[in-house]
Formats: structure tokens, sequence, C-alpha cells
């Protein structure tokens, strides 16, 4: 007989693993498939261990530049194998963690490849191929998203790499050439640039991070020019063979010309494919664009008792909108059984920051200057310079500005963009001003502490109504 839950959550990433603890704390019995490891990509793949990667670089940048702090070192070098210990030895970390929380609020976890065979029915196939039956009121699909791979040259881990094997070098690249300039591709660019590697990233699009503010991307592309990167943008890569020396590439750039370049490794940060395949949804007949599931605001898909989460589902594809997604999906399924208690409420995608740990740093939140526009806004934008922070002075940290979007007529933040040291701490200031629906006068009266590199907050939002103080 199979065994019977409240709840089943496909899948363990940020989406997945949140979206069962919140069902255990409304008290519904539950359970999580996972066929591979407890906190998916994100923990185990992704966005933890590509940050303890990126410490290491950050740290190797500050302590070549230890004499402008009056401090005297010696050669530095990078230990690459070290340095993908200590970024594994964290993954290990957090994934024992996820393993206890599981135990702590008593969520069944089944290892296994799920498919969801009716709803309410799901069939799991362990490692040994063994077969077991679970039953469930709701599914929710957290399976997540792989690195989509080009066509003409797929990944080996030798000398074409997906962000996987980059996490896991078998050497270190000379001359890497990084296809895609989105938050992955450049965030390993950095990386390996820091390691001393010889970057060169080509972007199909106009500029470097497309989805961010254009003032942003233009800035992100002076510096990292200036420490050493290619930047090839509006240009694309034809074909790519791979031999035991490296890679050959045809780079077709801006004006036309197709150029034949080597380089030693390659890594492919052209996207996501989600993971809808032999999970049962065409079965079923749950409907998707694109590959990604369809959702209603309460993340349910068009079958009933069958929601979806995370990278599965439309973008965009940060793991902090899939946990969130998984406390929205669980609070609607608790309140469908019955809980009076919940309610839950659909989530603004407008609210949703985006974080680039590259060195500067980016983030943002909201609408650019141009989609701003192009909605209609009658916009005020205020800018305020690191350079003009007492704190970034004083941290060495003199690079980048944040930027604020109003709609002039309403006072609506409608957007906040910044480039410099520590801004993906920062952007949750805004955050939470756009969640509750402040306006410029509140930022203005908001007393921000001295000396942080949060005045600068203040300060972006003084610049859009003409009040700055310090430049």
């Amino acid at each position: 007989m199979a065994d019977t839950y409240d709840l089943i959550v496909l899948g363990s990433g940020p989406g997945g693993y949140v979206a069962a603890i919140r069902a255990a704390q409304l008290g519904l019995k539950t359970a999580i498939v996972e066929r591979e490891n407890l906190g998916g990509i994100c923990l185990n793949w992704g966005c933890i261990p590509t940050k303890a990667l990126l410490r290491s670089g950050e740290m190797l940048h500050h302590m070549r530049h230890a004499d402008s702090f009056g401090l005297v070192a010696g050669e530095v070098k990078p230990d690459l194998a070290k340095i993908v210990a200590r970024s594994r030895a964290v993954a290990k970390q957090l994934n024992q963690g996820v393993t206890h929380l599981m135990k702590k609020n008593k969520i069944g976890v089944v290892m296994g490849e799920g498919t969801i065979t009716a709803p309410g029915k799901l069939q799991v196939t362990a490692a040994d191929s063994k077969k077991s039956e679970l039953s469930a009121k709701h599914i929710i699909i957290a399976t997540g998203a792989r690195a989509r791979e080009l066509p003409f040259a797929k990944s080996d881990g030798k000398k074409i790499w997906t962000y996987r094997h980059a996490m896991t070098p078998p050497e270190m690249p000379t001359e890497l050439l990084v296809i895609g300039s989105g938050a992955i591709g450049i965030e390993f660019a950095s990386f390996y640039n820091d390691m001393g590697a010889k970057v060169t990233v080509v972007e199909m699009l106009d500029r470097v991070v497309p989805v961010e503010d254009a003032e942003v991307s233009d800035f992100l592309a002076k510096s990292l020019a200036k420490q050493g990167m290619t930047l090839l943008t509006s240009a694309g890569v034809e074909s790519l063979k791979a031999d035991a020396k490296g890679v050959a590439a045809k780079i077709k750039t801006k004006d036309g010309k197709v150029e034949e370049k080597r380089f030693s490794h390659c890594i492919v940060a052209v996207g996501i494919a989600p993971n809808t395949e032999n999970i049962g949804i065409e079965k079923l007949g749950i409907k998707t664009t694109k590959g990604h599931i369809d959702t209603d605001a309460m993340c349910r898909t068009n079958v009933a008792g069958i929601s979806a989460i995370g990278d599965v589902t439309a973008p965009p594809w940060l793991a902090h909108k899939a946990s969130h997604e998984g406390i929205i999906a669980v609070e609607a399924i608790a309140q469908a059984l019955g809980n009076k208690e919940v309610h839950p409420h659909a989530m603004d995608v407008r609210n949703i920051p985006g974080c680039t740990y590259c060195h500067p740093q980016v983030a943002s939140v909201g609408l650019t200057e141009a989609r701003a526009k192009e909605a209609g806004h009658e916009v005020k934008v205020g800018k305020f310079p690191f350079i003009g922070n007492g704190k970034a002075i004083a941290l060495g940290e003199t690079e980048g500005f944040v930027k604020t979007v109003f709609d002039a007529n309403t006072g609506e933040l409608l957007g906040a963009h910044m480039i410099g040291a520590e801004v993906t701490e920062l952007i949750q200031g805004y955050t939470v001003g756009k969640q509750a629906e402040l306006v410029e006068q509140d930022f203005i009266n908001t007393v921000y502490p001295h000396p942080t590199l949060s005045e600068m907050m203040h300060e972006s939002v003084l610049a859009a109504y003409g009040r700055v103080l310090h430049i």
C-alpha cells in the first residue's frame, strides 16, 4: 500500500525544502522526494558554493593590494585545489543542515526519481531500481532547472564546461572563453580573472548583464575591462571544437567578421533548461510555456492538486523567488485543506531583487530607467557615487554608484540599481521599501546611520529630488 501524505514535494532545492518546512509548520503530513542531494543545485552546485569561490577571489584581490592599506605582504598565489575544497566543504555543511531541518520538522525524505502517475499519485524509483508508491492530497513540483547546452558543442567536463564543471575544475584555465554574460557567466569570469586566467566574454546582446540598467552595464563593462577582461558584445560563437590542447572557437563580432580564436577552456552560460522530463506532466496535461510550467498567482497548475514553483516555472529564475513561491504554494494548499489562519499573498515579481556577485557587485530591484519610461512613467532619477561616501573611501571601495528611479507624479519607487562593494546586502533596503509601498518622502525622512555605505541609498533618493548633500 502507498504511503499517504497531505503534501509531497518533488525536488528539495531552495523552493522545495522551504515549502516542505512551511507545510510541516502548518501541521501537514509532508514528504519530499529528491533524486540527488538535499538542497538541490543552489545549495550543492550553485548559489552557495559559487559564493565561496568568489570570496576566495575577493580575498586574493585584496591581498594583492595590501600595500594600499599600509600592509606589507609577500607574494600571494592561489591554490586552486584548496579553494575548490573549501567551496565543497561549505556545500557539504549546508547539505547536512538541510538534512537536519528535515528531521527536525519530521518531514519524510524519499531518495529517488519521482514521477507523477496521476493527480495525487507519485512513483519513486530508487538508485537500486526499487520502486515505491506515494500518494498525497497535493503535490508541488519543484524540480528546478539545469544549464542549457549549446547544440553544436556539448560540455565534456574537460575543455567545455557548464557551471558545474567550472566549480570543480580539473585544471586551472590559462585562456578562458565565457559564453554568456548573465549572472552565472559574469561571476565565473570574475572569479577566474582574479585567479589569473586571461578571460574573454562573448555576449550576443549589445551589453553585459543585459537585464540590468544600461548605466550599470556600462559601468561594469569598463570596470571588467580595466581588470584585464576582453568583452565582446553583439557577438556570437558560431562553432566550438575541443581537442586535447583546448578549444577552437569561431566568433562572429559586431562588425560581422568571423575570427577563429583558441582558448584553453570554455564555460557555457547561456541560460537554463527546466527539469520537466520524465516527471509525468505530459501525461497529466500540465500546461507549459517554452518548456516552463504555467502557474497562477498561488502557484497552482491547470491540474487540480498540483502546484509548481521555482526554476521549473516562469522567470525570474532565482533561489529566493523559489523559496517565496514555496511559502505561497503551501499556504494556498493549507487554506484549501481548511486552515483559516493562513492568508497567502500573491508575489509581485517587480519586488524580487537580483544580485550578481562579481567584482564589483551588482544588485537591483524593480524597473530600469528605460523600462519605466517604456511603461509610460514620468520619472525622477537620482544617482550617488561611491567616491562621495566616507565609509566607501575608508574601505578603499570607491568604485560604483547607487541609482534610484521614482514616478515623478506619485513618488513611487519604481526601481533601484547599484554597482559596487556589498551592494548585494544593501539592495534589501529598497526591496522592503517597494514591498511596503513607501514613497520618496518615506526614504527622505528615514535616518541612515553614519558612517555606512547605506547613506548612499539616502543620497540617491535626495539626488532624484534635487536635494543631494555630499556631491
